[in-house]
């Protein structure tokens, strides 16, 4: 059993490069979006399906949205190279910067209490 190794630890040519190109367009797209929305933006990251990780952006202005990384190392080196300031969880401070406007108000109603469907 000594002489077996996890096919996941064994790593192929070239994913290195590929991780630092993914994390470089996040961090383009990360800084973009600072810079559209009042100069500097905040973030959160959080695991989601299949291993991928959301990067959460709130604005300096309120204005938030999301980007999604391959994995959670690429989704930490994007926020590296854009020096964007991560917060531990989507709540209390952050959460309280972020601004709805009716569209998010419209449709959270209509999921909820029967306001106009999804289309």
């Amino acid at each position: 059993m000594a002489d077996t190794k996890q096919a996941d630890a064994v790593q192929q040519p070239g994913t290195d490069k590929r991780a630092e190109k993914r994390a470089k367009r996040l961090a383009d797209q990360i800084t973009a979006f600072a810079k559209s929305h009042g100069g500097s933006a905040e973030g959160q990251l959080a695991h989601i399906a299949r291993g991928s990780t959301r990067i959460a952006l709130v604005g300096a202005n309120g204005e938030w949205g999301n980007l999604v990384a391959p994995s959670y190392e690429t989704a930490q080196r994007a926020a590296e190279l854009a020096g964007l300031t991560l917060q531990d969880d989507f709540d209390g401070e952050l959460a309280a910067k972020v601004r709805t406007g009716p569209y998010e108000w419209t449709r959270m109603a209509g999921i909820q209490i029967g306001g106009p469907g999804n289309g």
